[in-house]
């Protein structure tokens, strides 16, 4: 049996292979594999005692080796070739950290790690229940990934848990690394310009979403869960609103929707007033706008797209960039770029604000995936308005609402709680009833 896993793993000089006597042998990958804990509960006892006092052993048969080896367990032969597996994980995970891409002023400060036992347990010490139900999967073809499926026992999630299961299932691909491996499988399915799951990082998000009957989707070596069926509304208003009082929670949102409006079609309604309505804005306000655009030598869509692409790049760089000079160096260049743009005529000003107004409203949702589909409608409406005017705004925006009322996830509609209206859930995540 030793020679076999020799020849297996000849090319892997981690692999450890020591004879505790002429009658047993220990095989373990030291890179994963913790050296004080098989000191302590394999070799010691093995020693001493003649058996293993390991944590969790499990007997396994031989073409189980792999499994267990690649899983940090240490393979114990007997020489009657008996196996046995003890589990001596190493310590590869970092601590608990706070969220980064999720924070909050108020609110728990935990975050999720790279460690799926870690993380299922930040979410068990929330939900204290016999009802939170645990599926393990494995999938990826090298990778063999651990992926966990989480939800509350009810009668109205039977369906999507069935539905999540199946999908997982049918997914067939070479490796896991990242839980969005597994969310742009399953996305794959729904053909949306809108994300239908939601990755979070904050135990508590994600505790509240199993609480309110959602599938979570636990992936190792992630530190990002997997929420789903995620609606619309719910990359608008995080869970974290309600670590706030009622009424001003309710404004924060009536700012993010006013922001989504804005970062939509201001630079569409810009181009749409000048080219085409100009009745629609006063004529002080009108002529102000002409004087300033006067030189400039593109037309006004296209100064707009060129001002839209440059603050892309420069927001893309500034997420690529390392964040402890990232952000600083952005808003140096925006500003370097757009006054020297102004004053070598390329641009005018008010068209720089009408971008920078734009850019800084998008900067209110922090998921990428929902960011990116807002980019693309951001051009569609500006196409709209450089051939219609605010009729081409109309169109377009006819366009998305049916866009997002086609969409469904896990067979539910994307727009709840508006359509089909659902009152609970309007009023954790639309608008906030005062507490009494």
């Amino acid at each position: 049996m030793v020679d076999k896993i020799k020849k297996i793993y000849k090319n892997n000089p981690d692999l450890i292979i020591k004879n505790i006597s002429d009658d047993v042998t220990i095989v373990y990958f030291e890179s994963i594999c913790s050296s004080d804990r098989i000191n302590e509960f394999v070799t010691k006892p093995l020693i001493y005692e003649n058996k293993v006092s390991a944590p969790h052993i499990i007997y396994i048969k031989e073409n189980e080796i792999e499994k267990y080896l690649n899983n940090a367990f240490a393979i114990i032969i007997s020489s009657n070739n008996n196996l046995c597996a003890a589990e001596v994980r190493g310590d590869l995970s970092r601590s608990i950290d706070s969220p980064e891409t999720e924070p909050s002023i108020n609110g728990p400060k935990d975050a999720l790690t790279e460690n799926i036992q870690l993380n299922l347990g930040l979410i068990k010490r929330r939900i204290k229940t016999k009802d939170l139900k645990i599926i393990n999967k494995s999938i990826g073809k090298y990778t063999d990934t651990l992926v966990q499926v989480l939800y509350i026992k009810k009668e109205e999630n039977k369906k999507i848990v069935k539905r999540v299961l199946d999908n997982l299932d049918e997914i067939n691909i070479s490796g896991i690394i990242d839980s969005s491996n597994i969310s742009n499988a399953l996305q794959e399915k729904v053909k949306s310009d809108f994300p239908t799951i939601m990755p979070s990082e904050r135990p508590d998000e994600i505790s509240n979403a199993l609480i309110e009957g959602k599938i979570v989707i636990l992936v190792d070596n992630s530190p990002f869960a997997l929420i789903t069926p995620s609606y619309f509304t719910d990359f608008i208003n995080p869970v974290v609103d309600r670590y706030s009082k009622a009424i001003p929670s309710n404004f924060i949102k009536a700012i993010r929707y006013l922001c989504l409006i804005i970062t939509l079609i201001e630079p569409a309604f810009y181009i749409a007033t000048i080219n085409y309505n100009q009745e629609t804005i006063p004529t002080s306000l009108l002529i102000n706008f002409m004087i300033q655009r006067e030189g400039v030598p593109f037309p006004s869509v296209a100064e707009a797209i060129i001002m839209l692409i440059i603050y892309e790049m420069l927001r893309e760089s500034d997420i690529r960039f390392p964040s402890k000079y990232g952000t600083a160096i952005s808003i140096l260049g925006a500003l370097i770029l757009g006054d020297a743009a102004v004053k070598a005529g390329i641009v005018s000003p008010i068209m720089i604000i009408t971008i920078a107004i734009c850019f800084i409203s998008s900067l209110v949702f922090t998921n990428q995936d929902f960011s990116n589909s807002l980019r693309i409608y951001r051009f569609l409406f500006l196409l709209g308005a450089a051939i219609l005017g605010l009729y081409g705004i109309l169109l377009v925006f006819l366009y998305f609402l049916i866009k997002l009322c086609s969409t469904y996830t896990l067979d539910r509609s994307y727009t709840i709680p508006i359509a089909p209206y659902k009152e609970k859930y309007f009023y954790k995540y639309i608008w906030r009833k005062r507490e009494k």
